[in-house]
């Protein structure tokens, strides 16, 4: 397993260093840099399965730092180190693995190790399942897809039992505390009616799946700790397929390109976004950012490599996931603007003043109606 160090203090590197070598076998720090400015690309040279970023650092923001590299490097584990606990609720918003305190204990650090390996194991045998096994779609909304047959649109008794459904589904392979998801689903009525209300919920998902053979809930018993979990065993998500195909990618040049707009155009809409459950907005937004962070590499590569209508289709199709993205209608009036085609530009300026003064009441950028001026003016 490979990691990669950040610290501004050479001093805190070495020690980490040290300490993770002799904390477990099995994982090698492959590069360590006290210049924030290097490490993005360092980890897509050297593609990490885990990054060790402190937090506090006077360039730039730790945090901020982890969305980058999770952006370039999608699945690269994140574990912050910080000697502020307050960090530790906004780490875990970014889907850090774990974070770890300043001073490092040794014991904790071999816990972290521990979580990392187990999870990278995870990975690798989902991975290794055969193509042809049943996959759950999550982009856009619930489906399941047997092999040999088109996704199929689940037919769930009531609300609640997809709701469920889609929790443990997000939750996938951890046991959700009973009172958890009391709370989550039932959160005005008594414990006792509630905790009939979710038995009954189960019932009825076990059901649905049995409909397409997918019997995946395992219940766990206990006084304190009773829950459930959700055991997807050979069965595929298409998000976690997804994010797994776009860190294999290289870097984007002529001979990859086609693989990237292959694996792009698996993004079929926003994890579980016709729901709209605010509990899977950090995933949803998370992977959102990712598909758009590469979009733009895509249709900035066509146009300085001369292909202006593939990177009008690909400003297009980042338009229509993401309308309230001001940079993908300038992008189209420019590129429109470069083939001559005065009437996408108008187009294009007009969707953006309707949608921005509009539906969402804010002017337009002063760059983008500066540059609007100035192009009306030279055509006339």
């Amino acid at each position: 397993m490979k990691a990669i160090l950040v610290d501004d203090e050479q001093i805190a590197l070495i020690g980490l260093k040290r300490a993770i070598e002799g904390s477990v076998s099995g994982i090698e720090v492959i590069a360590a840099y006290s210049n924030p400015a290097e490490v993005v690309t360092g980890v897509l040279a050297h593609r990490p399965d885990v990054v060790f970023l402190d937090i506090h650092m006077p360039r730039i923001n730790g945090l901020h730092l982890g969305r980058q590299i999770q952006a370039v490097v999608p699945g690269t584990e994140i574990v912050f180190v910080t000697g502020y606990d307050k960090y530790a609720v906004r780490a875990f918003e970014l889907y850090a693995l774990d974070y770890i305190m300043k001073p490092v204990q040794s014991v904790r650090l071999h816990q972290t190790i521990m979580r990392v390996m187990e999870k990278r194991n995870v990975k690798a045998a989902r991975k290794a399942r055969d193509a042809n096994s049943p996959l759950i779609c999550c982009f856009h909304q619930i489906q399941f897809k047997l092999p040999g047959m088109d996704a199929q649109v689940v037919k769930w008794r009531t609300n609640k039992a997809q709701e469920l459904f889609a929790y443990l589904l997000h939750h996938r392979d951890r046991t959700v505390n009973r009172s958890v998801l009391l709370e989550l689903l039932w959160p005005d009525l008594e414990e006792a009616k509630a905790a009939q209300q979710l038995y009954t919920t189960i019932y009825h998902i076990r059901q649905a799946l049995k409909t397409f053979k997918l019997d995946m809930i395992s219940i766990l018993s206990g006084d304190l700790e009773a829950g459930y979990r959700l055991e997807i065993r050979e069965v595929r998500v298409d998000a976690e397929e997804w994010e797994s195909n776009m860190k294999q990618l290289s870097v984007l040049d002529a001979s990859t390109v086609d693989a990237y707009e292959h694996a792009l155009g698996l993004y079929k809409g926003d994890y579980l976004g016709i729901y709209e459950y605010i509990w899977a907005e950090h995933e949803r937004e998370r992977l959102r950012l990712l598909w758009f962070y590469h979009m733009r590499k895509l249709g900035e590569f066509y146009e300085q490599h001369g292909f202006p209508e593939k990177a009008i289709q690909t400003n297009l199709r980042i338009q229509q996931m993401l309308p309230d993205e001001e940079d993908s209608y300038f992008s189209l009036m420019k590129l429109y603007d470069a083939i001559g085609d005065k009437i996408g530009v108008e187009e294009q300026y007009l969707l953006l003043t309707t949608r921005m003064e509009r539906d969402l009441e804010t002017p337009v950028r002063a760059d983008i109606a500066n540059w609007y001026t100035s192009w009306k003016s030279d055509s006339m």
